[in-house]
């Protein structure tokens, strides 16, 4: 599959008022986003995603370092016809209604009126704001969630290849951002490319097959949502252990309520334990993988704790939560699912 970003080496550097001295905003960077995927870029703020963006949209340049974008480099104009980008706060006329707003920008685009009014109708109704009850009310009238559907329909203007969307569901209610995932997955089912800048991580597991994390303009964390999030522990709860087994995981942090003792066991582990329990004559209630959260890496990574960081292993500690070398081979698998 062919990729949709190429980012190699990128550095950004700013200087900084009154000294002689440099700060990196983007600090050596590498990914690849294939076409077709719903790619996660993630970070604290400051941690340089804006800056990054900025770079593949053609708005800043690299101080070193390469970014192509649709396999031209980042602010060609040719290529500019094909991508599109979201901000987190779109601004409207408040006066002007869905269609009006879409209608504006279409003509904007060149297109004619008639071309124009057709374009916003067919998108309005994609976003799901055709309806009798939103169809003449101004923008002004209009909740957040849906000014983040126009934000959306105006997106899809110039049928673009790539899309960049900066916090789309930031603030939405739970009904809402449920929507725009939503309308996200039926995008990459019509082919779309998204790259997704956002702080909410729960809807970056739901729609994302890959995710990145930076901080302070360092790459930290690149892999499927099936690498980051899979559990190296699983839960296992058995009832009636023997004192010597229930000792040693107690030892451990398990935890027992009644007859049913709690244990959170390396995977490795599984085995062994549920020999013993059964040589004590204890029942096994459940084995239930344990899987790791998205907000769970990002607070070891901003919270500091990412403390190993050796060749192509990126890593917490000793327990590697990427291998660049595995994941980059075929970092596509499994987007068409």
């Amino acid at each position: 599959m062919a990729a949709a970003i190429e980012i190699t080496n990128l550095t950004k550097q700013y200087p900084v008022p009154m000294k002689r001295e440099f700060v990196n905003a983007v600090d050596n960077l590498t990914l690849t986003v294939g076409e077709g995927e719903i790619f996660g870029f993630l970070g604290a703020n400051g941690a340089g995603k804006t800056t990054t963006i900025k770079i593949l949209l053609g708005l800043i340049y690299a101080t070193s370092g390469d970014a192509n974008v649709l396999g031209a480099p980042a602010g060609d104009i040719a290529v500019k016809h094909k991508i599109s980008y979201l901000p987190e706060s779109p601004y409207f006329y408040e006066h002007m209604t869905a269609r009006e707003i879409v209608t504006f920008y279409a003509q904007l685009f060149g297109m004619h009126r008639e071309e124009a009014k057709k374009k916003a109708d067919e998108l309005v109704d994609f976003v799901g704001l055709g309806g009798k009850s939103d169809v003449n009310k101004p923008v002004s009238e209009f909740s957040k969630g849906m000014r983040q559907r126009v934000g959306i329909a105006q997106s899809l203007i110039n049928d673009p290849t790539l899309l960049f969307y900066d916090e789309p569901t930031s603030g939405l209610d739970a009904i809402a951002r449920r929507d725009i995932r939503d309308l996200m997955l039926e995008l990459k089912r019509q082919g779309k490319t998204m790259f997704l800048s956002s702080h909410q991580l729960e809807d970056v597991e739901l729609v994302c097959h890959r995710a990145s994390i930076i901080h302070k303009g360092k790459l930290q964390v690149l892999g499927t949502m099936d690498e980051l999030l899979g559990g190296e522990r699983v839960e296992v709860k058995l009832e009636n252990a023997p004192a010597d087994l229930s000792a040693k995981l107690i030892a451990d942090g398990a935890i027992r309520t009644g007859d049913v003792l709690t244990a959170s066991v390396l995977r490795e582990e599984v085995g062994s334990v549920i020999d013993a329990a059964r040589v004590g004559k204890a029942s096994v209630v459940s084995v239930v993988p344990m899987k790791r959260r998205l907000e769970d890496i990002f607070v070891e990574i901003v919270g500091g704790r990412l403390d190993k960081v050796s060749g192509s292993l990126i890593s917490t500690g000793d327990r590697p939560l990427i291998n660049n070398e595995t994941s980059t081979a075929n970092p596509y698998k499994e987007i068409a699912k």
